[in-house]
């Protein structure tokens, strides 16, 4: 619906064109990352820069009135902000222009007072021009100096609505840096994209299946992608490295008649090992009432609707290892059975069976209730801050990414009252990164305004991925994998807004990376609140599929970051790894303050497996298994205490909440090892953990305490497998 009217009066760029009342140029240039120069003679006539680039926005007044309407050449449709004050619109013009003019075209909903600001980097601004009596119809605004953004930073407006852009044109010229990157493209051989009429698509599926069912550490990447519409009488079994989904806007859109599963007859019902696999955006009616997703650590079921009942253990009711769900509605029954710990998030449930150690919940429909520690659920009404996952789909015969918005104090799927809230994002504005692509090309592609979208494939690269640019998505389909070469670190994302990673694995190369993931830099400050960097479904690996090392796997030096379920995984099998041969003495460290993480698993590190030095941290759901294959207690002798904790709090934080967290010992190299604690921090009244356990493995050494010297040791239960549970601290 129209803020001020419908249907809106449409005002092309010819009618009331006028001269904005323009305030001073900012003079002073000190300090700053945007170069103003007084206007000289353009070498080319000025082109439009930002039609159909990336924009974002403050907020929208819904989905039809998304940022990137506001660039696409398009006066029939806007951008509308909320209705109140101090709202922006940016586009990023992909590289960096010498600006000459801006062209605002506002519906009756318009600016009295903005200001037209500048960037190099997303992040730090110079105001450019400055109006102060903005009067509605058409501004053409003088600009001059440079900047690859361009924002629009409305201060006040001219009526009781919000701000509305029927078009944000920004004007200038770009210097030359050799040939440009195309957007888009096709997919490649291992997308595989089916539509209700394609044959074949059951042989297809089976085909995979046979391919990835055991390679755990094989080299074989698949996506399964359905167009809308109803599929009749499939089963599709999901592998290793395989990832279904929709590729419908609402998980409505694409209906499958049938099952998609996840079992453990390749290992002898043992799910355990049920690893780095996921589905999203699909409804299934399962054939016989209940859809079996036995799965454990790095598979993410994500946007699924289940008509019927979910089964998360193996045929047989053999072990599994955990879980995750977000964004999903389960009709009937999720049926736990011998899952030893999951983590549901924002979703409805008809009902849940069964706790065995740690089942957490937030934002839960139909959750229980916190009964820790028997039976052991820990629950919370809503998730403090989220962000759903980006995700490919098609908008007609157009392929999109969809971007979803962020929340606060989120319960229940982001998609039940309809279209859910956020921007889509074309796919010509992604460079599609396809095997054999190199370090080089990928950074120029970013460094060019590009997003990246890795297609299903193993990529070796020899330099980082610098991820500069605000709101930037980097989103992998069928489980990508980079490989860091020569110990580089394999990506690092700068101190900006709103970066978006998800959906892919880093894999550690033989020659030691002193890290695997940086977000920020050290020392990072800037207040991302309002758009925080995302880590989405990102998995870090060391060791398994070959020799890996790593000193610190993953890096978070930025505030406000949200990392939303990430294995970060040490191998304990498979090829290349022993006490010394996989190497990695940190799994995550935490420098940023304001972080949450909501799924946080982290195992075998040879020290810390995390470490939390920012204030305001909060962890939802947290498992962790320390090293199998220390040799001795001697080798994990932290000073005067035995072992290094599964996750510290520095004594310096002041600020620290976490919820359902569990860490379990299984020394099989030397059983007599003793842990002193699972968890370590400060006591200090801003400091809570709610929810924890120990659990020594068949007796396969043991713990102390659970918490610092608080809770009871494993030690008199023998090889007994009974959790030592804490239910607050302090």
């Amino acid at each position: 619906m129209s803020s001020v009217g419908s249907p809106p009066v449409l005002r092309r760029p010819a009618q009331n064109v006028r001269r904005a009342t323009v305030g001073a140029l900012v003079a002073s240039l000190a300090g700053g990352l945007l170069a103003l120069a007084p206007a000289t003679t353009a070498q080319a006539a000025p082109t439009l820069l930002s039609q159909g680039k990336t924009a974002t926005a403050s907020s929208t007044e819904g989905a039809a009135f998304a940022a990137s309407a506001a660039v696409d050449g398009d006066f029939g449709t806007r951008w509308a902000s909320q209705w109140n004050d101090n709202q922006w619109i940016q586009v990023d013009l992909g590289r960096s222009a010498t600006l000459s003019s801006a062209t605002l075209s506002w519906e009756a909903a318009y600016g009295r007072s903005y200001q037209i600001q500048a960037s190099e980097n997303g992040t730090d601004w110079r105001t450019v021009t400055t109006v102060t009596a903005g009067d509605g119809g058409t501004d053409d605004v003088t600009l001059s100096g440079t900047g690859r953004y361009v924002r629009m930073n409305g201060a006040t407006r001219g009526t009781g609505y919000g701000f509305s852009l029927w078009e944000f044109q920004v004007y200038g010229t770009t210097g030359t840096t050799g040939p440009v990157l195309p957007g888009g493209g096709d997919l490649g051989p291992n997308v595989h994209v089916f539509d209700p009429s394609t044959p074949g698509i059951q042989a297809k599926l089976d085909q995979v299946f046979q391919q990835q069912e055991s390679a755990q550490f094989g080299s074989g990447r698949h996506a399964f992608l359905f167009k809308p519409g109803t599929y009749n009488n499939l089963n599709a079994q999901i592998g290793f490295y395989t990832q279904i989904a929709g590729l419908g806007l609402r998980p409505g859109d694409t209906i499958i008649n049938g099952d998609v599963t996840v079992d453990a007859g390749w290992f002898n019902g043992n799910a355990t090992q049920n690893f780095w696999r996921g589905a999203e955006g699909l409804t299934l009616n399962p054939v016989n009432g209940t859809n079996r997703w036995a799965v454990s650590q790095a598979s993410s079921f994500r946007r699924m609707h289940v008509k019927g009942g979910l089964n998360l253990a193996p045929n047989g009711y053999g072990w599994a290892s955990g879980g995750y769900i977000a964004d999903s509605k389960i009709d009937g029954q999720v049926g736990n059975y011998s899952q030893q710990q999951w983590y549901t998030r924002e979703s409805s449930i008809g009902g849940w069976s069964n706790s065995v150690w740690n089942q957490t919940f937030s934002g839960v429909e139909g959750a229980p209730a916190t009964s820790f520690p028997e039976p052991r659920y820990t629950t919370l009404d809503t998730t403090p801050i989220s962000r759903e996952k980006p995700y490919l789909y098609l908008d007609g015969n157009e392929y999109k990414v969809f971007a979803p918005a962020k929340r606060t104090n989120a319960r229940g799927t982001s998609w039940a009252n309809g279209t859910p809230q956020g921007e889509s994002i074309p796919l010509n504005q992604f460079y599609v990164v396809k095997p054999g692509a190199t370090a080089a090309t990928i950074n120029q592609a970013l460094a060019q305004g590009l997003h990246l979208l890795f297609t299903p494939g193993v990529y070796h690269v020899d330099q980082s991925i610098n991820v500069n640019r605000a709101n930037t998505i980097v989103l992998g389909l069928g489980l990508a994998t980079i490989i860091p070469d020569n110990g580089v670190t394999a990506m690092k994302v700068a101190d900006v807004d709103g970066v978006r990673l998800a959906g892919f694995l880093i894999d550690a190369g033989p020659v030691n990376s002193p890290t695997l993931l940086e977000l920020g830099p050290q020392n990072s400050s800037a207040d991302h609140a309002a758009n925080p960097t995302t880590v989405q479904d990102v998995y870090v690996r060391i060791g398994g599929a070959h020799v890996g090392k790593a000193t610190t796997s993953v890096v978070v030096n930025s505030d406000d970051a949200i990392i939303d379920h990430t294995w970060v995984w040490r191998a304990d099998h498979g090829e290349g790894w022993g006490w010394e041969t996989n190497r990695a003495d940190y799994g995550v460290r935490v420098n940023g303050d304001d972080v949450l993480a909501t799924g946080l698993f982290v195992e075998h590190f040879n020290k810390y497996d995390v470490e939390w030095y920012g204030e305001r941290g909060r962890t939802i759901f947290y498992q962790n298994e320390k090293a199998y294959d220390a040799p001795n207690q001697a080798a994990i002798q932290n000073g005067s205490t035995k072992g290094y904790a599964a996750y510290r709090v520095d004594d310096s934080v002041n600020t620290h909440e976490a919820w359902g967290l569990g860490s379990y010992c299984n020394y099989n190299v030397d059983p007599t090892i003793v842990q002193d604690h699972g968890f370590k921090a400060p006591v200090k009244p801003g400091v809570k953990f709610h929810s924890l356990l120990v659990v020594s493995l068949g007796g396969m050494g043991h713990y102390n305490h659970v918490i610092n010297d608080t809770g009871a040791s494993t030690v008199p239960g023998g090889s007994s497998t009974v959790p030592s549970t804490v239910v607050s601290f302090p």
